[in-house]
């Protein structure tokens, strides 16, 4: 019940809010300061690129579709952050680890996202160096020395308040994890619901009570950020990664796996829910990554979708082989590679993220988060 109160305050805030700021915005000026995405390759906008790994995608086709070419993006084009920037005024962000990645380039956001990263340290180590999200948290760090060297000290509490932190994990730990008992052994010790309580546990001691410095603490509680856009696992099981895996029947997705995340993301739920209950001066909510990509699976044809099970640039021993030629209807595939979707469907993904209602994303959506 205190939930549903606190939900029905906060849109009811937001009628007012929203009114006003869609009146005082001026055409054309970014609705929220800037935008730090955590995450993994989902979201990856080239730090891999700067790491001993063999998840890498610095070479064409990969980014065949984007302005500026192969930049380390795991598609064809532009990532949801990248969508979900150009909404609210960001330009797209700039990767961390990148070297040029100093000075006033940091002011409207930065992107710690890395590919194969997971909420444990030890996911996807097969693949070689990731940045976990105990170290994205770290850099983070960094980056606000550089921003108090900028905008001063006085003023940093301000600017992250109106910031918004996306965070996008927990495909990994079950990808390049929980579902490779070859390697790892999490999925001999621990059930799925109690592998699921673990990444919860990890998350919010990341998000809330670590001894390392950590998002929430050094900059909700000390220094103003307030606002956490959180990303839950998409249906794992009907990417071609694992429908080639033996998991899943032809033309089917693999429902073993898709069930293994169930008690995962509907945590991941119920935890927003409770950080906003126990944490009035933050705002977290969730977005409902499963339903945004089961609805174009489910109903392809009313998104434009022709093919459902095959990646548009083949199959690689990681991703997509450097310099293959990718398919021609780029538009009509849902996968871009192996594991990863398409600009097309990112496009989507956002326009649901930025708009849609709280089955999509709860308590708010991304735009009224950015305005609220």
């Amino acid at each position: 019940m205190t939930h549903r109160i606190y939900a029905a305050s906060v849109l009811l805030i937001l009628h007012f809010v929203l009114s006003s700021a869609q009146i005082q915005q001026a055409p054309g000026s970014p609705q929220i300061p800037a935008i730090f995405a955590f995450g993994d390759s989902l979201i990856d906008s080239g730090n891999n690129n700067y790491l001993a790994s063999a998840a890498k995608s610095d070479y064409w086709p990969y980014g065949c579709d984007f302005s500026h070419g192969p930049t380390g993006r795991f598609s064809n084009g532009k990532t949801i952050v990248d969508l979900l920037g150009e909404k609210v005024g960001i330009p797209d962000l700039p990767a961390f680890a990148d070297p040029a990645t100093v000075g006033p380039i940091i002011l409207q956001g930065v992107n710690y996202a890395s590919a194969g990263a997971g909420i444990l340290d030890e996911t996807g180590r097969h693949w070689g160096d990731r940045i976990s999200l105990s170290q994205q948290v770290i850099n983070f760090e960094s980056t606000l020395d550089g921003l108090k060297s900028i905008i001063g000290a006085s003023n940093i509490s301000h600017y992250l308040a109106r910031s918004v932190a996306i965070m996008s994990f927990g495909s990994n730990d079950y990808i390049n994890n929980y579902l490779m008992p070859s390697v790892y052994d999490s999925s001999y010790k621990y059930r799925p619901p109690e592998f699921a309580n673990i990444l919860l546990d990890r998350y919010t001691y990341q998000l809330l009570d670590s001894d390392i410095p950590s998002v929430c603490i050094r900059t909700n509680f000390k220094l103003g950020l307030r606002k956490f856009f959180i990303v839950g696992v998409g249906p794992v099981g009907c990417i071609p990664n694992q429908r080639a895996g033996g998991q899943a029947p032809p033309g089917r997705c693999a429902d073993s796996v898709n069930q293994i995340l169930g008690p995962y993301n509907e945590g991941l739920r119920s935890l927003v829910a409770q950080l906003n209950a126990n944490h009035p001066a933050a705002i977290f909510v969730y977005a409902n990554a499963y339903g945004f990509l089961g609805d174009i699976l489910n109903n392809p044809a009313y998104f434009g979708f022709t093919v459902l099970d095959r990646a548009c640039c083949g199959l690689g021993p990681v991703t997509c082989l450097p310099n293959t030629m990718p398919c021609g209807e780029r538009n009509q595939y849902v996968f871009w590679d192996a594991y990863h979707p398409t600009e097309a469907v990112n496009s989507i993904l956002a326009h649901r993220a930025f708009t849609g209602p709280p089955s999509d994303c709860y308590p708010i959506n991304f735009q009224q988060l950015a305005l609220i």
